[in-house]
């Protein structure tokens, strides 16, 4: 029975990081294709999206119209699109030290918008736009700027109003009603791997999510649409709207969703453009807080990014947040964490008798059964008690490690060496604590091996998790290394305890 508890231990223990590294590798995230090429036309399947078409321009594109900002700077093309959108802050920067680009080359741009009928879709992307300003500064407040197309029989003005936060409201107006489609823009395109879903989410006003992965998907028409966001592991542009929007999803020829939204008059919306801050976006609404995906498990990670986030605007730093979860974690789960620790001083206690019972009825394995239960519940043994410590910790442990894949909050966080907790630390500190703070942690466990092969397995076990976190998050590295010196600390007084219990006992006699 003790060698069945030893295993199920070593099992739980390995499971839970076989789980979280091999599930999202092989399982869970397609496999990424790079390189596309952009096409002069968007290919769909549907009848009704083959109306959304993308002519070539014979204009030369210019920029004709700057926004700066002092964490952004938005350019406006020829056509009134927003051809770039660039990061301003450093901790984004790309590893050449330039500032970051949100826009790809992809098509459509933001604020693009195509026309059903064919000839004044033509006419569209072959008209230079006229705006009212070449330049906005921002400083505090919002500024706007009338960006206006004359197609002859149709007048479009798109009146876009920017925020220092990346927020940018847009009012489409049309002389007459005619049929077309504007875009929030293909996803960005920095922050794209093979853990981390991408790709274009939709939540409709009941709540629903429709989230759509890059290569899966089709054409279709989602009506009741709210939000409509394009995004990739930490950014994202999106429209918002209260009021019901009709949303277009075209495949590209990489079966990439590309996004669109149909209308046929007057058209108010709210966009976005940047990193995916929850704070930032809750702001603007709380309903973007849905654009923040941590893949399976999202409603877990998400409560858990905000208990960490308190703990944050508490400590100012993000490594000393992670401390503190673990705090909390192991104040919440000391009670079944001293009584699985106990139970297992218990059954080191008990193996004398429990060989002996063994030898006794290894031919009668009810009688057998019978008697290991009764020296079990006579000492307030709990073979299991080691396991379900272990287990609760499974959920939390992979709830860091979605938060630390996904959360543009904790990139570039800084801790002690480590530049940034969302990647590996470069100089294997943390791993190699990890390693030796499992071992002692090992040695002071109680354990009576019976199976040599067994206690080999165990005793390497603290090798394999080392070699195995070196290349995860350095902020999961850190969780795991805090767990475990409290975990030593916890076994230490635990032992303290249970000799001086056998002690006193022994006096007593």
């Amino acid at each position: 029975m003790e060698n069945n508890n030893l295993r199920r231990i070593i099992l739980a223990t390995v499971i839970s990081f076989v789980f979280f590294f091999a599930y999202d590798y092989f399982v869970l995230q397609p496999q990424i294709k790079q390189g596309v090429k952009e096409n002069n036309i968007t290919k769909v399947t549907t009848q009704e999206n083959k109306k959304v078409k993308k002519e070539r321009s014979n204009l030369k594109i210019d920029v004709v119209a700057k926004i700066e900002a002092k964490n952004y700077e938005v350019k406006i093309d020829s056509l009134g699109r927003i051809s770039s959108f660039i990061l301003k802050q450093n901790k984004f920067n790309t590893e050449k030290g330039q500032h970051l680009e949100l826009i790809p080359s992809k098509l459509p741009k933001p604020l693009e918008i195509r026309f059903e009928d064919n000839e004044l879709n033509k006419k569209a992307f072959n008209t230079k736009v006229e705006v009212d300003k070449k330049l906005i500064k921002l400083n505090n407040k919002p500024q706007k700027i009338i960006i206006t197309q004359n197609l002859g029989k149709v007048i479009l003005k798109k009146i876009v109003t920017f925020y220092p936060n990346g927020r940018y409201d847009v009012e489409v107006t049309l002389n007459k009603n005619v049929n077309y489609f504007i875009s929030p823009g293909y996803r960005p395109n920095v922050a794209i791997d093979q853990l981390t879903i991408h790709g274009a989410l939709i939540k409709k006003a009941d709540g629903t999510l429709d989230i759509i992965k890059d290569g899966d998907a089709t054409a279709k028409t989602i009506n009741n649409a709210i939000i409509v966001a394009g995004f990739d592991r930490y950014y994202t542009t999106l429209f918002f709207s209260k009021n019901p929007l009709n949303a277009v999803v075209i495949p590209d020829e990489e079966k990439n969703p590309v996004l669109f939204i149909k209308d046929n008059k007057d058209l108010k919306l709210i966009g976005y453009i940047g990193p995916k801050y929850v704070d930032v976006l809750k702001s603007i609404d709380p309903e973007l807080v849905d654009v923040v995906q941590y893949g399976v498990g999202t409603f877990f990670a998400r409560n858990l990014f905000l208990l960490l986030d308190f703990l944050y605007k508490i400590s100012h730093n993000w490594g000393i947040a992670i401390i503190l979860l673990v705090i909390l974690v192991r104040i919440v789960l000391f009670p079944l964490t001293f009584k699985g620790m106990v139970s297992m001083y218990k059954l080191k206690e008990l193996a004398p008798k429990m060989k002996e019972i063994q030898e006794r009825y290894k031919k009668d394995p009810q009688k057998l059964q019978m008697h290991m239960m009764k020296l079990y519940k006579e000492h307030g043994a709990n073979p299991l008690g080691g396991c379900l410590p272990l287990l609760l910790q499974i959920p939390i442990f992979y709830g860091i490690y979605k938060l630390l894949l996904y959360s543009i909050e904790l990139k570039g966080a800084h801790f002690l060496w480590i530049k940034d907790l969302s990647e590996m630390d470069p100089y294997f500190i943390l791993p190699v604590l990890m390693g030796i703070t499992m071992y002692i942690h090992q040695k002071l466990t109680p354990t009576n091996f019976q199976d040599p092969m067994q206690e080999k397995i165990f005793k390497f076990l603290p090798v394999v998790f080392t070699i195995m976190m070196a290349t995860f998050p350095a902020g999961l590295v850190l969780y795991w290394t805090v767990n475990n010196i409290l975990s030593i600390l916890q076994q230490v007084l635990i032992n303290k305890i249970m000799e001086s219990k056998k002690l006193i006992a022994k006096a007593k006699k």
